[in-house]
């Protein structure tokens, strides 16, 4: 069979050149050969994210890409990659894709006493005689009084030529109760960890000097795996489609945790083989696609996982170059779910510790709520889906610098927080709930969400428009709130409301007895708590019940690296946390359908 040959410009200059059979689409192409073209459905065409430019050769534009683009952009070439079939050679211009969005790096934390599972002990050995005929190992295990480490094979291959060329001065490495390196010299003031949030859209890394607990470098990065879609039931859709899409997102995973490593080790200018082990708190889909762990029972009911406490792992084999026998420890998962990420942030948050009435809530694609206190929790998942994320919106986009992210209306017009403080391009997550919020507020949307028509509007008449024949509110230039996008809002919003009310009525808890709202995640650190309230996000509380709590994934990650006692902690959760499954009750479709309304 006859090829094609596509040549892809990035836009930091370079090209790459594939060959591909005749019929496949400039997305897939890409998408086989590694080069990244933003997605957040995982190419079926329903996000029109995926924009590429046809600088030469020829794709006669599809109807899809007639309402993606106005006809002076589809006669300058640009189609929606997924939808751009490639019948002949072609150069197609790849679009920058956005790969450090606005993220969340530290949260909502607690002190603890430093106790990491990372131990160094410096030793000066005597050297063997005929009167002390004492084995290598023994002589440094006797040296240990406070450790017994097990040993395996690579580092007793190591240990009698290292004793002999450091002149029997050596430092134990200990990681709980393994030896993994017998170092020459003493090097027991350097010992760090790496803590990680595998988020599905940000991953964030944290550098941790395991002698102080402090923390010594942060850094984050989009998900690599984006381009197979923005939420994880695109991505598990997308291994049940392609038997080779699972390990291409496994390698991509693993390549977005190593190049972070990579990045916070050279800031601090600490050496990679310096990191004795890493944390990775993920949800339960990250975390099977990062292990190459089949996900598709997670995605059909009855939603079962692998396992709920995984195997020991070492770094490696997640990709993470660091120490060679740097062991990853792995935050167990309450369900299919609600899975390690929320572990390790209700660690951080010590609810399970507190007599307080707490809400936690983890606003993203898929959103995950906890209710309870020391005397007992409950825990849910709810199906948000992507507009968080600003995807599924039709001038939606990440986080990004030129993304809005406050909005607020006034008699004489709009005043936008711009990200960057740069000329707006588009609304993200933060931005399209304040727009609703104030458009609600001001009476320019009714409680249903129908946004008004001009001559309904008690002000900014001059903003409401049609655009291809839908009703839309102009926020900046070519950038509009359209109708659509406020009914995606009301979905989300929806779930989540839905959510949270079953879990109070599961417990008989009466809403005003919530002491504390605990908003998680990167989202939930730039969501304003009081439109969060007027748009029935979250109960309707004082408004300093509300708190945004940040990257408390990433937090409880650190502190399982800086306490064996916290450790242990998260893998006793597992007993306290009693998990509630929304998709068989019978009522929550009524209930979902009551709560689209806004208060």
């Amino acid at each position: 069979m006859s090829r094609v040959r596509l040549v892809y410009r990035l836009d930091d200059g370079r090209e790459r050149e594939v060959s591909v059979p005749p019929g496949v689409t400039a997305f897939d192409a890409a998408s086989w050969h590694g080069i990244a073209i933003d997605s957040t459905c995982g190419g079926h065409g329903t996000c029109r994210k995926c924009g590429v430019r046809i600088a030469a050769g020829s794709v006669p534009p599809t109807p899809l890409d007639g309402r993606a683009y106005e006809a002076d952009r589809l006669r300058d070439g640009w189609r929606l990659a997924c939808r751009a079939v490639a019948g002949q050679d072609l150069t197609i211009e790849v679009p920058p894709l956005v790969t450090r969005p606005k993220a969340a790096t530290v949260g909502v934390g607690r002190q603890v006493i430093l106790r990491p599972a990372v131990q160094k002990r410096y030793v000066e050995l005597t050297e063997p005689d005929l009167a002390d005929q004492r084995s290598d190992l023994e002589r440094l295990q006797d040296a240990l009084d406070d450790l017994r480490p097990r040993t395996e094979l690579d580092v007793l291959q190591r240990l009698g030529p290292t004793l002999r060329a450091a002149d029997w001065k050596v430092t134990a490495v200990v990681v709980d109760d393994v030896l993994i390196d017998v170092e020459a010299g003493d090097t027991s003031a350097r010992r760090f960890a790496i803590a990680f949030d595998l988020g599905t859209t940000t991953v964030v890394a944290t550098l941790l000097d395991l002698a102080t607990g402090t923390p010594l470098a942060a850094a984050s990065r989009l998900n690599a795996q984006q381009p197979f879609g923005a939420d994880v039931i695109t991505r598990i859709s997308a291994t049940m489609l392609d038997q080779e899409a699972l390990p291409r997102l496994r390698d991509l995973a693993h390549a977005s945790l190593d190049e972070l490593a990579q990045e916070v080790c050279k800031e601090a200018e600490v050496e990679p083989d310096e990191v004795y082990e890493i944390a990775v708190a993920g949800n339960a889909t990250m975390t099977h696609l990062a292990l190459g762990l089949d996900p598709e029972p997670l995605g059909v009911a009855p939603f079962i996982l692998a396992a709920r406490t995984l195997p020991q792992v070492r770094a490696a084999d997640l990709g993470v170059r660091v120490h060679p026998a740097a062991p990853a420890m792995l935050f167990p998962a309450l369900g299919a779910y609600v899975g390690g990420d929320i572990v390790a942030g209700l660690l951080a948050s010590g609810m399970d510790r507190d007599r307080r009435l707490r809400l936690f809530i983890d606003v993203g694609t898929n959103c995950e709520i906890v209710l309870g206190s020391a005397a007992g929790l409950v825990a849910t998942a709810a199906p948000a889906g992507p507009a968080f994320e600003g995807a599924a919106i039709r001038c939606g986009m990440r986080a990004a610098t030129g993304a809005i992210e406050t909005v607020r209306l006034t008699l004489d017009g709009v005043e936008l927080g711009v990200i960057g403080d740069v000329e707006p391009t588009g609304l993200c997550g933060s931005g399209l709930v304040d727009a609703v919020a104030e458009l609600v507020r001001v009476g320019l949307v009714d409680p249903s969400g129908r946004l008004l028509t001009p001559e309904h509007a008690p002000i900014l008449a001059e903003r409401l428009t049609e655009v291809n024949g839908e009703r839309a509110f102009t926020l900046h230039g070519d950038i509009h709130l359209f109708q659509r996008d406020i009914r995606e809002l009301q979905f989300a919003k929806a779930a989540i409301a839905t959510g949270w009310s079953l879990l109070l009525e599961e417990t008989g808890i009466d809403v005003g007895e919530i002491a504390q709202v605990l908003l998680a995640g990167s989202f939930g650190s730039y969501l304003s708590p009081a439109n969060a309230i007027r748009i029935g996000l979250v109960p309707r509380l004082p408004v300093p019940r509300v708190v945004s709590a940040g990257n408390v994934a990433g937090e409880g990650a650190k502190l399982a690296l800086l306490s064996l006692r916290e450790r242990a902690g998260a893998d006793a959760l597992l007993e306290e946390v009693r998990y509630v499954e929304l998709s068989d009750r019978a009522d929550f479709n009524d209930r979902f359908i009551a709560n689209l309304a806004f208060p």
